[in-house]
């Protein structure tokens, strides 16, 4: 297994692949992301086991995405059966993958609290509203860049895991480990896709709302109604497909793929 580095360009050549690879298969590859979400609210609702089990299954569904993005590249028709292919191969080891990014999290929620009085681990956990107090003396802030701060080595050691144990069967600790590398060696393309998200999801559809809503202030409403929802369900296709295209273009395998792969 060998990861490539890339220039800072490839990070805004995922998201144009990316969008590319979706054009090819929209209702393919919009229906498997659909049923990510909903397979993830579905579980959420379960009470009491319900996050847990959520968090568990969320590295193989999300594998399921990657498999349908990787046919479509192949210029095959995915079936439906690719979704939950990865959790009825290897569930014991994504399952495990999704234990880990769970407790990791729960413990990064946890060093934030030491510095917030526990207001976002309240709030993110229990689904509380924000304690005032703390967003008006700034240490709801102060406890958010902890939080992204401690976060960043699990975003990026988990980043390409769950199909590094799904589709080269490496073991955890070596996923993790070769995803992490990774990340590290294309930190300049990874800046520019994080801006390129910002961008694309964020700011232009911002600037695009405001000067619609100076134009037309009585709509201002329906406007944002009308142009949110068509822009999802583009850009989240997108962005898993810019997933799929980052492994594609970072990771030469120095072994054949599983069967399955």
């Amino acid at each position: 297994m060998q990861a490539l580095t890339l220039p800072a360009s490839g990070g805004w050549q995922w998201l144009a692949q990316g969008y590319a690879l979706f054009r090819r298969q929209p209702a393919v590859i919009g229906l498997m992301v659909m049923s990510y979400w909903m397979s993830l609210v579905v579980f959420n609702v379960l009470p009491i086991v319900g996050p847990l089990l959520a968090s568990l299954v969320m590295p193989g569904l999300s594998v399921g995405v990657m498999a349908a993005c990787r046919e479509v590249d192949r210029n095959r028709q995915p079936a439906l059966g690719v979704f939950l292919q990865a959790l009825r191969d290897a569930p014991g080891p994504l399952m495990a993958l999704g234990a880990i990014y769970l407790a990791y999290t729960l413990l990064a929620l946890a060093l934030a609290g030491l510095v917030d009085g526990g207001a976002l681990l309240t709030a993110v956990t229990a689904g509380k509203p924000v304690d005032p107090e703390a967003l008006e003396d700034g240490r709801l802030f102060f406890a958010a860049q902890v939080l992204l701060l401690a976060m960043a080595p699990i975003l990026m050691a988990y980043w390409y895991a769950p199909i590094l144990v799904a589709w080269h069967r490496l073991s955890i600790p070596k996923a993790l480990f070769f995803s992490g590398i990774a990340c590290l060696r294309n930190w300049r393309a990874f800046l520019v896709y994080g801006l390129g998200l910002v961008g694309v999801g964020a700011i232009l559809p911002g600037v695009l709302l405001g000067v619609l809503g100076s134009l037309f202030p009585g709509a201002a409403g329906w406007l944002a109604s009308v142009i949110t929802l068509p822009l999802l369900l583009v850009l989240a296709p997108t962005v898993f497909a810019s997933f799929y295209v980052s492994y594609r273009d970072v990771f030469v395998p120095s072994a054949p793929l599983s069967e399955h792969a």
